[in-house]
């Protein structure tokens, strides 16, 4: 794939409840791709926990992906998206609009056992077991 591959929360929580280590097991299988994160995935998955070195290591991963910016035309875009979707009888949540949003931004696929990206125009899904 040469588009980056912005990984949602939910993908983290999954490999974290597991017990497996996301920069392992991600960075393993995605080895020739560029990676991609956002603020929102950072909160989403930081937020829930509760080891220092689980946090440490997290940290480190995410600071070697791709960061899209939380910049004000981003909170803009992810706006008009989730405004769209609605006004399209699709409602997601604002988070998944910020993700969303932000892989838009860089091109990027977006690997998530979530639903509510299926009705985002544009962004191609992957959707793989781990």
């Amino acid at each position: 794939m040469d588009r980056p591959i912005l990984v949602d929360s939910n993908v983290f929580i999954y490999l974290l409840r597991a017990g497996r280590d996301p920069a392992i097991a991600l960075g393993n299988r995605y080895a020739m791709v560029d990676l991609a994160t956002c603020p929102m995935v950072r909160l989403e998955v930081l937020r829930g926990q509760r080891s220092p070195r689980v946090i440490e290591r997290l940290e480190e991963f995410f600071d070697v992906l791709m960061n899209v910016p939380a910049d004000p035309r981003l909170w803009r875009e992810a706006t008009d998206l989730a405004r769209d979707l609605e006004r399209a009888g699709f409602t997601i949540p604002s988070q998944d609009a910020l993700i969303a949003a932000s892989a838009l931004r860089i091109g990027a696929a977006v690997f998530t056992f979530d639903r509510h990206f299926e009705q985002i125009p544009g962004i191609p899904l992957i959707r793989e077991a781990l």
